[in-house]
C-alpha cells in the first residue's frame, strides 16, 4: 500500500479546494426535495424540521456524495458517487446482508477508484442482540484502455471476515478484527492479512481509533507494518446527523476500505470540530490535523461541517 498520510495531504488539500468553492455557494443547496419531492431542511439557521426526521443527502459544492433512501423507516438504499449503490437487507428489525456495487477510493488519495467493486456481506448477532461477525465476500475489476472500450475483467477476489467485540462496562464497540485472503476458488483458502480497529471513548464519543494492519503467520497474527491513529477532539453538544443512521450500516461504511477510520465520527452522537491522523510507523510521527466549524439547525442537529452540508426529511 503506497503512504497513507502523502494520500491524506493530497485529500487536505482536495478538500481546501472545495471548501473555499462551498463556502460561496452554500446558498445554493437550499430548498432541495428527496427523490419523493418531500421538502429537505433548508441551510437557513431560522428554520428547519420539528418531530421524526431521517438523514437524506450530503451534499458539497461538487455535488451530492450520498443519497439514502427508505422503506417506511428502514434505511433500504444509500446511492453514491459515479452511480455506487448499496442495497440493505434486513431479517425483521436486523440488517442481515449488504450488497455494493460501484467505486470505492481504497488507497484514501480523495478520488474514487477506476477499479469497480463488488461486495456481499453477511451479518451475524450473538446472544444480546449485538452484531458480533460480518462475512464478506469482494471482487474488484479492471478495464483495460484501448480503442474500442475493452471489458470488465476480474482482477481480484477476496473473502474476509470481520469479528466485532463490545466493551463489557460500556457496551461500546471496542474492536474490528478483520481477515482476509485471496479467493481463488476450491478448498486451499487461507487467511493472509489481517488490519484491526481498535476504539477508545470520551463520554459517549469516539476520542481515538487505532488501525494496525499486517500478515497473518498460519493462526499468528504478526506485528503490524502499518499503524495509525486517529483521534477526534473538540466535541460540541449537538447532534451528529450519522444518530439517524443504523448502526450495522455505519459499521459497513468504515469497513468499505482497508483505511476507512477518519470516518469513526461517525459512531459518535456528538460532533468533532478537529479530526488529526498520524503515522505511528515513521520515525518522527507528525499528525495531519482537519479543523471546522459546524452549523445547526434550531433542533441542533448539523447541517454544514467538514464541507458537507447535511440535508434531511420528516419521517
Amino acid at each position: 500500500m503506497e503512504n497513507y498520510i502523502i494520500h491524506l495531504e493530497m485529500k487536505r488539500l482536495f478538500y481546501f479546494v472545495l471548501l473555499i468553492a462551498g463556502l460561496s455557494s452554500v446558498n445554493s443547496c437550499k430548498d432541495l426535495t428527496n427523490e419523493e419531492g418531500d421538502p429537505l431542511l433548508d441551510l437557513n439557521p431560522n428554520t428547519g424540521l420539528v418531530g421524526p426526521r431521517a438523514l437524506s443527502r450530503e451534499v458539497t459544492d461538487a455535488g451530492t456524495i450520498a443519497e439514502y433512501q427508505y422503506s417506511g423507516l428502514l434505511l433500504t438504499k444509500v446511492l453514491t458517487e459515479k452511480g455506487s449503490v448499496t442495497q440493505i437487507e434486513y431479517s425483521g428489525d436486523k440488517i442481515s446482508k449488504v450488497t455494493f456495487n460501484g467505486y470505492l477510493d481504497s488507497d484514501g488519495d480523495g478520488v474514487l477508484d477506476t477499479d469497480s467493486t463488488s461486495y456481499t456481506q453477511q451479518y451475524t448477532y450473538g446472544n444480546l442482540g449485538k452484531l458480533t461477525l460480518i462475512s464478506e465476500n469482494r471482487t474488484v475489476y479492471r478495464k483495460a484502455s484501448g480503442t474500442p472500450p475493452q471489458p470488465w475483467v476480474v482482477f481480484s477476489k477476496t473473502k474476509s471476515i470481520y469479528t466485532l467485540t463490545y466493551s463489557s462496562t460500556t457496551g461500546k464497540l471496542a474492536t474490528i478484527l478483520k481477515k482476509d485472503g485471496p479467493d481463488a476458488g476450491g478448498s486451499s483458502f487461507a487467511y493472509t492479512d489481517y488490519s484491526r480497529a481498535t476504539f477508545s471513548y470520551l463520554g459517549d464519543n469516539v476520542s481515538s481509533t487505532l488501525k494496525e494492519i499486517g500478515v497473518i503467520n498460519g493462526s499468528t497474527l504478526n506485528a503490524p507494518t502499518e499503524k495509525y491513529n486517529f483521534e477526534f477532539l473538540n466535541y460540541d453538544s449537538n447532534i451528529n446527523a450519522y444518530t439517524l443512521l443504523p448502526f450495522e450500516y455505519k459499521v459497513s461504511v468504515l469497513i468499505s476500505t482497508e483505511i476507512n477510520d477518519d470516518r469513526s465520527l461517525i459512531l459518535s452522537p456528538n460532533n468533532p470540530k478537529r479530526v488529526s491522523i498520524t503515522d505511528l510507523m515513521v520515525p518522527i510521527p507528525t499528525p495531519v490535523v482537519f479543523s471546522t466549524n459546524y452549523r445547526y439547525d434550531p433542533q441542533t442537529y448539523v447541517t454544514q461541517g467538514f464541507m458537507v452540508n447535511y440535508f434531511y426529511k420528516p419521517m
